[in-house]
């Protein structure tokens, strides 16, 4: 069909967008009033929308509070659309741009009780590489990769899964102690950033990013790793803004959004 004029976006589809964009931004229930004041609706529009979007299941209604807030339906579209999209899907666009701006092997991990599984990976052209595969499973503890999606655990959820396991030694420079390794991590949640200084294979070291959903959870880490022989102080720290700007960009993707007071 042909139409002579452009169409006009429909006024009650663009509030009822407008209601469900509010309470995302917000993270929080609010009340008719807010809502009215936020939008500057009309009180019978408004009361009309809510209740249309609350019948639907876009919306929730707390009668004690008074407050409206993200209803069942949203969070079904959005696991339907994560879903829809894998994350090695969206991972490996960003990280074949990583590799072929730096020209060095770069994977992705995700943590599997104590290991962290390679489930991504994009190789450099250099001679003198990285021997790894997907599907890979490597003590967190020793891995930079590891130890970033270590960093991102709860502190229950941490000592959990660490408490009174020995730590095994892969290289003189593999953290065995569980005060080292807790400092390691504490610096990573500070710094936003963990390395391995040739903590599981000798030779090789790296720098890894966390990658965040919609939660603010870390579901991955991506990783630039260099034979020694290259990683001087420069081409770390271009490995290290590749992989921050493709990790913001991929947790995005996944919904993750900065907090505002960040």
């Amino acid at each position: 069909m042909k139409y002579d004029r452009p169409i006009q976006p429909v006024k009650s589809a663009r509030r009822a967008l407008d209601v469900l964009e509010l309470l995302t931004a917000r993270e929080r229930s609010l009340t008719f009033p807010e809502i009215g004041d936020a939008l500057g609706l009309p009180g019978s529009s408004l009361h009309a929308l809510l209740a249309t979007l609350t019948d639907a299941g876009w919306l929730e209604f707390d009668p004690d509070s008074r407050q409206y807030g993200l209803g069942l339906r949203v969070l079904e579209a959005g696991n339907a659309y994560s879903r829809s999209v894998s994350l090695i899907d969206r991972a490996l666009p960003v990280m074949t741009e990583i590799r072929d701006a730096i020209d060095e092997t770069v994977q992705m991990a995700v943590l599997d009780g104590r290991h962290n599984v390679y489930v991504a990976k994009v190789s450099g052209n250099q001679l003198l590489g990285l021997a790894s595969e997907v599907g890979r499973r490597l003590p967190a503890h020793a891995t930079g990769l590891g130890k970033v999606l270590l960093a991102g655990l709860p502190g229950a959820k941490l000592s959990a899964l660490l408490d009174g396991v020995e730590l095994e030694r892969y290289t003189d420079r593999t953290l065995t102690s569980h005060r080292a390794l807790a400092q390691a991590l504490a610096d990573i949640r500070a710094k936003g950033f963990g390395e391995d200084a040739e903590e599981y294979t000798v030779g090789v070291r790296c720098v890894a990013v966390p990658v965040f959903d919609q939660r603010g959870a870390t579901v991955a880490a991506i990783s630039v790793s260099v034979p020694i022989i290259r990683f001087d102080e420069t081409h770390r720290k271009r490995a290290l803004n590749l992989l921050r700007d493709g990790a913001e960009r991929l947790s995005a993707s996944l919904g993750f959004r900065v907090p505002t007071h960040a």
